[in-house]
């Protein structure tokens, strides 16, 4: 019998405004107009926490990630505020990373040092790019120079695990530009860094007006050059957008791609709860907007969905393909509670057209799998052709 396990566990804390809203971002992000609500969005924070928490008792929380939105908008103490109520209830695991996303443009001089103080051991640091033009394109509120003082200050407090955000295939940019960014970031001698493919997402100001973007093949060569020139400096690539130095892949995101779950609080945030005992995988969501949300958390009021078994193989591939080590078929099982024999036809045949490959027991995408990613994920959505072609 298949035994469905209980997977380690983790925290996102999601904080919605920004100075201002990003025409690309497709995030549950407001711009801030008025003073920061930041007594009141703690409180809810607190109490959202609290109520989720009975969901799983007896269990610590291994990684915290404080998203967004903007998160340093919040004060340090307003942050080691929601870092003690998570140690009471549910718990932290002994030596767990906090990371915490911070804009270069919304970080006062000065609370990196802070920030660690409060509990923060990593930063994820929204560079984007380190060409003034492209972050106008993007709408970006900062400059390169605003980065480049970020990373020294983030060294200065002894936080030197940290993450450099890049994009690619950005208006106007070339291939050479593309590079010069992975230049600069490597200049600032980051633990991290994860390199995202602008995408016209859906809602966004850019998908309604499109600008102008690099053809397909100009993409296709940025992204093998700024790789290889990764990996030369030592940062393996882990998943289809992190490279990390030895030890410094993201224990948090990690935990996402192999299925494991995650308690989500905050405005708009998502979580992933396993009940071993029930046998199921539930899906929880807490109000979008932020004043419905600062209404409905003293009440601990959100929604829970049982994810269905015949959804289940493609969540778990959604997840754990992205990463370049691939999984096991047992990691499958524990993780869904089906047998290996749900998914085990879809990949035997992807394996057919090389787009899965299998290696001592582990299977991933294949560099054209990866490739063709959102293509080999059909394949495991119920009732979908078992081929791609």
């Amino acid at each position: 019998m298949t035994v469905l396990e209980n997977p380690p566990l983790a925290l996102y804390v999601h904080f919605p405004w920004c100075v201002r809203k990003c025409p690309y971002c497709d995030f549950n992000s407001y711009t801030l107009r008025g003073p920061l609500a930041e007594r009141d969005y703690v409180a809810a924070l607190r109490a959202d926490l609290s109520a989720q928490a009975q969901a799983v008792p007896g269990r610590a929380v291994n990684s915290i990630f404080l998203g967004g939105g903007t998160p340093s908008l919040f004060s340090p103490a307003a942050i080691a505020e929601v870092l003690a109520v998570a140690g009471e209830r549910p718990g932290l695991a002994p030596g767990l990373e906090v990371t915490l996303e911070a804009n270069p443009g919304a970080v006062e001089r000065g609370r990196f040092a802070e920030y660690r103080a409060a509990g923060v051991t990593r930063v994820s640091l929204g560079a984007q790019s380190f060409d003034a033009q492209r972050l106008a394109a993007l709408g970006r509120i900062h400059s390169p120079d605003d980065t480049r003082r970020a990373a020294e200050e983030l060294h200065a407090a002894g936080l030197d695990n940290f993450n450099l955000d890049l994009m690619y295939g950005l208006p106007g940019q070339d291939s050479a530009g593309a590079m010069a960014d992975i230049e600069a970031a490597l200049s600032l001698a980051p633990a991290h860094v994860s390199h995202y493919q602008l995408t016209l997402e859906p809602g966004t100001p850019f998908a309604a007006s499109p600008p102008r973007l690099p053809d397909e093949d100009t993409i296709e060569r940025m992204l093998a050059r700024c790789r290889e020139r990764l990996e030369t400096e030592g940062f393996a690539q882990y998943e289809v957008s992190a490279y990390a130095r030895p030890g410094r892949q993201c224990c948090h995101n990690h935990n996402y791609w192999t299925f494991g779950d995650y308690l989500g609080v905050g405005a708009g945030a998502h979580g992933k709860l396993t009940n071993a005992s029930a046998h199921e995988v539930a899906r929880t969501r807490q109000a979008r907007e932020p004043r419905r949300y600062l209404a409905s958390a003293a009440r601990g009021v959100g929604t829970c969905t049982v994810v269905a078994a015949e959804q289940l193989p493609f969540e778990f591939m959604l997840n754990v393909l992205r990463l370049s080590a691939g999984f096991e078929p047992r990691l499958f099982s524990s993780r869904t509670g089906l047998p290996w024999g749900a998914v085990e036809p879809a990949v035997r045949q992807l394996m057919a057209r090389d787009l899965i490959v299998e290696d001592g027991g582990q299977y991933r995408a294949s560099p054209l799998g990866w490739r063709f990613l959102n293509d080999v994920l059909l394949s495991f959505l119920p009732e979908s052709p078992k081929s791609v072609g």
